[in-house]
């Protein structure tokens, strides 16, 4: 894992800021989704556009994306959007397709699908739009996987550059982008953009799955791009979600790592296989995390 950038933390850790993904309540209206985690005391909420809440493919997105603008001012809910649904463009392929499919028609559609993201997220005032690169298909070289990537996201980043808001690449297990050096990799091939355009996602569960370092010391690494984060508890070698304390994550540390940062998005719940248990998991999580997170009431 590299870190080419050195880390400033300010003098004084912050306060975190917590939410719930949208993608693990997805039994509830989104409605009822937004007035659960106002009334639980969370700060904001991960929204995955799907056809359950905010359908990013249904008719009068604008009209619709203005009543959830005005919900989640009426709750006091910030909002990071996130992409992550499994069959909002394929119902027949889990996240397809994505920007390496093989067909360019393909890749073009979910260009189209994040480019329509980063417009709800600016109507939303939205703090990010979370996003990843998909699996690499069968029969795909790397090479090619990275060239397809690189090109399906450019005007994904010019979109993003006209309305303001950054995007966080999501390193993913099992994905082209999996883990903290394929990020770097990425911003190097395309530039450099910026952090203040290009930033990431940070999972603490794959984190813990994946990365050689321990998910405290990623979160140092991570933090000049940390635009979003997502946390869940999780099993080294395992790529399952799991609730709190039903993993091997020691979260204090990773707590107090990322107040120190000084980071002011959003760190959300991503419990995307548990919305049958939803709202008691929500009651649970932001239990668990005010009593984790010292410097985090």
């Amino acid at each position: 894992m590299t870190s080419p950038r050195p880390s400033t933390f300010p003098t004084a850790p912050t306060r975190l800021r917590y939410g719930y993904g949208t993608n693990g309540l997805t039994d509830l209206r989104l409605d009822d989704a937004l007035a659960l985690l106002a009334d639980l005391g969370y700060d904001g909420v991960g929204l995955t556009l799907d056809h359950m809440h905010l359908d990013p493919l249904a008719p009068d997105l604008a009209g619709r994306t203005a009543r959830v603008a005005r919900r989640l001012g009426e709750l006091g809910l910030g909002v990071t959007v996130e992409t992550g649904a499994r069959y909002v463009l394929d119902p027949r392929r889990k996240h397809g397709p994505s920007l390496l499919d093989a067909d360019p028609d393909g890749r073009a559609a979910r260009t189209a699908l994040l480019v329509r993201a980063v417009r709800v997220a600016a109507d939303l005032g939205a703090h990010a739009v979370h996003c990843f690169s998909g699996t690499t298909p069968d029969g795909t070289d790397t090479a090619t996987a990275w060239k397809r990537y690189e090109e399906a996201l450019a005007p994904v980043l010019d979109a993003a550059a006209a309305a303001g808001v950054p995007l966080a690449v999501e390193p993913e297990p099992g994905h082209l982008l999996a883990t903290l050096d394929d990020f770097h990799h990425l911003r190097r091939t395309l530039g450099d953009p910026g952090a203040h355009l290009l930033g990431l996602t940070l999972d603490i569960g794959h984190c813990q799955c994946l990365e050689p370092a321990p998910p405290a010391d990623c979160v140092r690494a991570a933090a000049p791009w940390l635009h979003h984060v997502q946390i869940e508890d999780m099993r080294r070698g395992v790529h399952e979600h799991l609730p709190f304390g039903s993993g091997e994550i020691d979260f204090p540390p990773v707590l107090d790592a990322l107040a120190a940062t000084g980071y002011q998005g959003l760190t959300v719940v991503e419990l995307p296989r548990h919305s049958h248990a939803g709202p008691e998991l929500a009651r649970a999580s932001i239990d668990f995390l005010r009593t984790k997170g010292a410097t985090a009431p």
